[in-house]
């Protein structure tokens, strides 16, 4: 859900850019760069930077839990400074973020998943359902149109979200972001067999 979430509040608050979805980013990037509008074509290439930053870390050190951590806190940095300090800082510290969660969550039970897109999880879903005699691959093709369901209702959610509450709306996705972390902490130190 964060990740449709976030899409819609960049989208909506910071000049038409994807926090998540880079493919957006890319194709605006790639129109702009070839319609001359090279001011509004660097503003696609800002999250990009971002998450590239971040993916890079994220693989690096190999933490989800810190990964995550650390996306709440560039949300929990930006919601206060969102429109008091360049979108050239704001754009990049929230795709950041994001990357930093999205890198280290790729899998739910033993599927293979992206949490920043629709389209990967779609073709899945598709391929999963198509060995429907499978039992096992009905269950992921279910988990993957699930994942293409949420992201759906994140951006919903984002939306509303963020024209009712600005940039206090990002406390829902930190909020939720909180959450999870603290359930995955719990589990880790939950005693085996319990």
């Amino acid at each position: 859900m964060s990740g449709g979430f976030l899409d819609a509040f960049t989208w909506l608050s910071l000049g038409g850019v994807f926090a998540s979805s880079q493919t957006g980013n890319v194709v605006f990037l790639g129109i702009d760069a070839m319609s001359g509008q090279w001011r509004q074509a660097a503003h696609h290439l800002l999250p990009i930077v971002g998450f590239l930053f971040g993916a890079t870390l994220a693989i690096r050190i190999r933490a989800p839990l810190r990964c995550l951590a650390g996306e709440i806190v560039c949300l929990a940095i930006m919601m206060p400074l969102l429109h008091r300090i360049p979108d050239m800082i704001t754009i990049p510290t929230i795709a950041f973020g994001v990357a930093l969660r999205s890198a280290s969550f790729r899998q739910v039970e033993h599927w293979q998943v992206l949490t920043v897109a629709v389209t990967g999880n779609m073709l899945r879903a598709i391929d999963q359902s198509a060995l429907a005699s499978d039992r096992g691959a009905a269950r992921g093709g279910k988990i993957m149109f699930l994942l293409c369901l949420m992201f759906l209702v994140g951006a919903a959610v984002g939306g509303y979200a963020t024209k009712w509450m600005g940039a206090w709306s990002l406390a829902l996705p930190i909020a939720s972001s909180a959450c999870v972390l603290w359930l995955c902490r719990r589990h880790r130190h939950a005693p085996h067999g319990h």
